[in-house]
C-alpha cells in the first residue's frame, strides 16, 4: 500500500466531501500519521471510512467524523481542552497540535498505556492521558475552553457541561441507534447553554455513561 496516496485519498475522498474545509484541519490530517495510532492487526483499516477496533471493545471513530468534530470545535492555540475517551490517542494528538494543553480521560488501562506510548512516539508532549471515568470530567483542571466526547452518549451529563468556561464548547454524538446526532453545545453564560445540531451519524458508545433517562415505549 502506498501510504501517502492512501492518506491523500482519505482526506480528499472521505473528509473534504463531508464539509471539512478548514485548511488547518486538512493540513493537520496530512501530517499526523494516523497509521501509527492504529493497532498492528488493523493497519489496513487506517485510512478507511470505518471505525477501527481497539482493546476492551472500544473503537477509533471514522476519520471523517474525527475531522468534522475537530473542525467544529475551532480549537485555538491558547486553549485548554478535555477529551473523554482517549482510545489509541489519535484524536488527542490532533487536539494537542491545536491547543495549549489537552487532558484525555480513558477508562481502559490497556488503552491508557497505548495512547501514552503512541503520543510519546509521535512527539506530542502537551497531552496528559489519565486512567479515570470520563463521565465525571476532570474538576481539578476545570474550567475548559473545549470538551470533546470521542464516542457517543445517550445524553451529555450536566457535570461535564458545568466544567466549561463561559464561551466554551462541548462536542458530542448524542442519541440512540439507529439515529444519533453530533451536537455542539456552547456555554453562553453561567446558566445558559446553546445547542447546535451538526450532522447525523452513528458512533460507538463511550463506557461509564448513564443511559438516557427518557421514557422508552
Amino acid at each position: 500500500m502506498n501510504i501517502e496516496q492512501a492518506r491523500f485519498n482519505m482526506i480528499e475522498q472521505q473528509i473534504r466531501p463531508w464539509d471539512v474545509l478548514d485548511a488547518g484541519v486538512l493540513a493537520l490530517l496530512a501530517v499526523v500519521k494516523r497509521e501509527d495510532f492504529v493497532p498492528a492487526a488493523y493497519k489496513g483499516l487506517a485510512f478507511t471510512d470505518t471505525e477501527v477496533p481497539l482493546a476492551g471493545g472500544q473503537q477509533m471513530l471514522a476519520p471523517r467524523v474525527e475531522a468534522r468534530l475537530l473542525q467544529e470545535l475551532k480549537i485555538a492555540r491558547h486553549e485548554k481542552v478535555l477529551e473523554v475517551g482517549a482510545g489509541s490517542g489519535f484524536m488527542a494528538a490532533l487536539l494537542g497540535h491545536r491547543a495549549q494543553k489537552v487532558f484525555s480521560l480513558e477508562v481502559q488501562p490497556e488503552l491508557v498505556a497505548l495512547a501514552n506510548d503512541n503520543l510519546k512516539r509521535a512527539g506530542v508532549r502537551n497531552v496528559n492521558v489519565l486512567a479515570q471515568d470520563g463521565s465525571q470530567g476532570l474538576a481539578g483542571e476545570a474550567p475548559f475552553d473545549a470538551i470533546l466526547l470521542s464516542g457517543s452518549v445517550a445524553e451529555v451529563p450536566a457535570k461535564l457541561l458545568n466544567q466549561l468556561k463561559v464561551g466554551g464548547r462541548l462536542a458530542a454524538i448524542v442519541g440512540e441507534e439507529p439515529v444519533m446526532r453530533a451536537q455542539l453545545i456552547s456555554r453562553v453564560s453561567e446558566k445558559e447553554f446553546r445547542t447546535s445540531h451538526l450532522f447525523d451519524t452513528v458512533a460507538p458508545r463511550l463506557q461509564g455513561f448513564a443511559e438516557s433517562s427518557a421514557f422508552k415505549f
